[in-house]
């Protein structure tokens, strides 16, 4: 039969190293390209985590600033409420004493007026300004259209019956009447003199009150008017900076959830890359020395092919001369 078997088998084993070296080769290509996209993924993975780590650090940053002006303000707007009610009542007991105090000084000018036209009654006719005749009321007219007679009115005491309490100085009678009518005269001058003065400071303290009144208000009011509009401004701060504390809030939840997901995910790609490195590594390290061990084989498979090819050609060559010889 010669080697003709031997030879086929030596094909085989050829072929079928080729096949296994075919194999190592596929897959070495297909360890350093899924190597190559696993740690692609891996850096991305970490790159993103890490912008998410800071987009969430700089949230909760932004939140705790948000908070501590959101505290800022409502303390503030507290603070000028309680302001406003003060400035209010300050400015409502400024106003009753003045309201108060103006109608005590103008009830002491007009009992100063009284008390000085009683005396110009007694001193100075010309300038005496009579009463005003007395209305009745509808029961006293009753009375008087019957015949009836009306109860005196109590005069009031006092100076010139003003109720001030000095006694009254009466004019004595002539002869003597001239001198002390004199002296009556000077005296009650220097009294209504007196009388005028008085008024003029009262007239001056009433008109310093109305000024003061006035200013009162007006700084008042200035200040309600500037209380209301920084109020308006930082009640609308307020809601802007909630509206942006509830959106960096939701931001950051989901910045959170990203992280998380990403975070499973580059776990993931690390176990499988860890699958890759029990698969791949003994191949990828060994890849060359089992490369050339085959191609060593295969060398010394074709040799051997060739010497046996060369034996079986002999070997048919001798068997052919003997049978010649035979013959």
């Amino acid at each position: 039969m010669g080697f003709g078997k031997i030879i086929k088998m030596i094909d085989n084993l050829v072929v079928d190293l080729k096949a296994e070296q075919g194999v190592d080769d596929d897959k070495k290509v297909y360890c350093l390209a899924e190597f190559d996209k696993a740690e692609d993924k891996k850096k991305a993975l970490d790159l993103d985590i890490s912008d998410l780590e800071k987009a969430i650090a700089d949230g909760e940053e932004s939140i705790a600033t948000l908070k501590s002006e959101l505290a800022a303000l409502n303390d503030g707007i507290k603070a000028l409420d309680k302001s406003v009610a003060e400035a209010t009542e300050t400015r409502k007991k400024e106003h009753d004493d003045y309201v108060e105090t103006l109608a005590a000084n103008s009830a002491a000018k007009d009992i100063l007026g009284f008390a000085k036209n009683r005396l110009n009654k007694f001193y100075n006719p010309k300038l005496y300004k009579a009463a005003p005749k007395r209305e009745l009321s509808e029961e006293e007219q009753i009375t008087v259209n019957n015949g009836g007679t009306l109860a005196p009115t109590a005069a009031p005491g006092g100076i010139a019956g003003t109720g001030i309490g000095l006694a009254q100085v009466a004019p004595p009678p002539p002869p003597a009447a001239n001198l002390a009518y004199k002296k009556s005269g000077e005296s009650s001058n220097g009294v209504i003199a007196m009388i005028d003065l008085i008024v003029a400071d009262v007239d001056k303290e009433i008109q310093t009150m109305e000024v003061d009144e006035k200013d009162a208000q007006s700084d008042y009011e200035g200040f309600m008017s500037d209380a209301s509009e920084k109020r308006a401004t930082d009640s609308k701060s307020i809601t802007d900076k909630e509206s942006a504390k509830a959106e960096t809030e939701e931001e950051l939840q989901s910045n959170a959830d990203s992280k998380k997901s990403k975070t499973t995910e580059a776990m993931e790609n690390a176990k499988y890359i860890g699958g890759l490195h029990e698969e791949c590594d003994w191949l990828l390290k060994y890849h060359e020395e089992r490369a050339s061990a085959r191609s060593g084989e295969i060398d010394a498979l074709g040799k051997a092919k060739a010497v046996l090819s060369g034996a079986d050609y002999s070997l048919v060559q001798t068997g052919a001369s003997h049978l010649r010889g035979s013959n």
